[in-house]
């Protein structure tokens, strides 16, 4: 299940550690929303890849759509608030997300979803989290991108251009304020070669 990945130069030669979010370059959006941006975040984060891919028990779902059941194009899993997280550094991780935009979220980060992009054919369309409190109140949902880099899209849900980032080794993307409500977000399928891709999102309760 393990994909191969091209380590990058810049990632700290497996040492794992968190550098600081001062500094983090926010990005507004319309209607309340914006986007949160610190590159590198996570250094070793090439390491931590190589541990959950090889050591979380990755599911492959099926879901129904339209007149038929498909397969998810990426492989899933889930921590709520009582699961033990795969390794410490991503309590880390939640935790001093929680510290830095306690004053904003009123809340700590609570859950991490995790979502494995094995090459360029998974994808997840365009959505918004909207499950639970993110449909009516604005949240955060904060992406830790670890492997290969891919492209995160996001796009006005009334209409208008979408914004390209390019996410991984170690990247940290919040989606914060009406976001979830207002825009949507998406990692579209590839033709061109990329390595495989984990994306870990941290989330307040009863957010998904």
């Amino acid at each position: 299940m393990t994909a191969w990945l091209q380590g990058s130069l810049f990632d700290g030669f497996g040492d794992m550690r968190l550098g600081s979010l001062e500094g983090t370059q926010r990005t507004s959006l319309s209607d309340g929303a914006w986007v949160d941006v610190r590159p590198g975040w996570l250094s070793g984060a090439d390491a931590l890849f190589d541990r959950l891919a090889r050591e979380v028990p990755w599911q492959a779902e099926r879901r129904p759509m339209y007149d038929r059941v498909v397969d998810v194009p990426r492989l899933l899993h889930f921590y709520d608030e009582q699961a033990e997280l795969p390794d410490p550094i991503l309590v880390e991780a939640r935790d001093a997300l929680s510290r830095y935009y306690t004053a904003e979220l009123g809340e700590p980060f609570r859950t991490a979803g995790l979502c494995y992009y094995r090459d360029g054919r998974d994808s997840v369309a365009w959505h918004g989290d909207t499950f639970g409190r993110g449909g009516t109140h604005d949240t955060m949902v904060a992406i830790l991108s670890l492997g290969a880099p891919r492209a995160l899209l996001l796009r006005p849900r009334r209409g208008g251009a979408s914004i390209r980032y390019q996410v991984g080794h170690g990247d940290l993307l919040v989606m914060g304020g009406s976001c979830q409500r207002t825009w949507e977000h998406a990692v579209p399928k590839t033709r061109k070669p990329v390595g495989p891709r984990i994306s870990v999102q941290f989330r307040p309760r009863n957010v998904r």
